[in-house]
């Protein structure tokens, strides 16, 4: 690292949300609609686009990615006592919709060149208690879900995705939240696609859509009663209010238009930064993302792994100083207050806690122009100096 830093006049937010299409205009006609409410129409076309994306069977539109992993906690029927296996590096709502069932999380090693669920981890976690398996797609870059799934289907559990930050990757040819039986989505203002907040569950067991559509309307038939099924709605089932208002779907719809776009902006983003620290890699300063062969990503996470912790918070800093928002990622589940008292780790996860002490993400958003994007590299390249 060069002797002296001085501070850059240039500045480089980790995440910048932009307007990239027709998301005002979209906003200003639910506001003249008169119905701000949720389940309007832009509801139904993000759930029409989202579930075009994902070949999902049905989509339910929800106010937070939190939500749509709640569901998939209800739908799974979990009761206290009973374990769900996933990794420990993951977002605290991955548990949090666990343990609100009273069921345990169970937290496994994650695999070292994508930092998902490690299927052979896994496998090991598997007890009688045992009901579901939540595999999260970490960066936008599918899980080994024929390998998790082989494994569920042996033990009669249910496979939910963490699919938060996938939206658009592919595994095998097949998308994203159509790999399990469920699958969570975000669009969180730091994911791909984004409404501030907002979430989507889709559905591949048509078994499930049902009960989902009670639960998501507060645990009433209300959609049955709309569609002429039934002459008036009542509650019949738990539930709560997990769908979004229209304001929230109209920005929403305005982004999936866009989703090529936006998606292929981010990859090349992601390209541009892995060609350029490529010669750093091969002698040996830093680790790049790990690819898989079977995966297509959406270039949602660029990160690097650092030799050691020392290192990496030297390196935040530095980042810091030259006006780059470079930040790590998720403290393990495991390891926190909560994850002792409500879950159990299965084995040493060795792996997640020296990846998770290294790593440092650094900045890929939709406006991040290319004179910026070099700057990143030209101090990136200058750390190592």
């Amino acid at each position: 690292m060069d002797g002296v830093i001085h501070l850059s006049s240039t500045i480089v937010p980790f995440n910048f949300p932009s307007v990239v299409g027709k998301e005002n205009d979209f906003m200003q006609e639910v506001i003249l609609s008169g119905q701000i409410s949720g389940d309007g129409r832009f509801t139904s076309l993000c759930s029409n686009k989202i579930g075009e994306i994902t070949g999902a069977k049905s989509t339910l539109l929800t106010h937070s990615g939190t939500a749509a992993l709640e569901m998939a906690a209800l739908l799974c029927d979990l009761k206290s006592g009973d374990e769900v296996i996933m990794p420990s590096f993951t977002f605290v709502s991955t548990a949090n919709a666990v343990v609100l069932r009273g069921a345990i999380p169970v937290f496994v090693d994650v695999d070292r060149d994508t930092l998902n669920l490690d299927p052979t981890e896994v496998k090991k976690a598997v007890t009688e208690r045992t009901r579901a398996i939540f595999a999260v797609h970490y960066a936008g870059i599918p899980a080994d879900m024929d390998e998790i799934c082989a494994i569920a289907k042996r033990h009669n559990l249910i496979v939910v995705e963490d699919a938060a930050q996938a939206l658009g990757s592919s595994y095998k040819g097949r998308s994203a939240g159509s790999l399990g039986d469920m699958a969570a989505f975000s669009f969180h203002e730091t994911k791909n696609i984004i409404s501030g907040e907002g979430g989507a569950l889709t559905i591949v067991r048509p078994e499930l859509i049902e009960r989902a559509e009670i639960i998501r309307q507060k645990g009433t038939n209300r959609l049955e009663f709309e569609r002429g099924n039934v002459g008036k709605y009542t509650w019949v089932d738990i539930g709560s209010s997990y769908l979004p208002g229209e304001l929230m779907a109209a920005f929403l719809y305005g982004q999936l238009l866009e989703v090529k776009t936006i998606q292929d902006k981010r990859l090349k983003t992601f390209c541009k930064y892995a060609e350029a620290f490529s010669e750093l890699e091969a002698s040996g300063l830093l680790q790049l993302p790990g690819l898989s062969s079977f995966c297509d990503g959406n270039g949602h996470i660029f990160y690097i792994i650092l030799p050691d912790f020392v290192q990496r918070t030297d390196f935040i800093e530095y980042m810091r100083i030259n006006g780059i928002g470079a930040p790590f990622h998720y403290i393990p589940l495991h390891s926190s207050p909560a994850g002792k008292k409500y879950g159990r780790a299965h084995g040493d996860l060795l792996i997640t806690d020296e990846l998770s002490s290294r790593l440092v993400r650094l900045p890929n958003y939709f406006t991040l122009s290319d004179d910026k994007i070099d700057y990143v590299i030209e101090k990136v390249r200058a750390y190592f100096v």
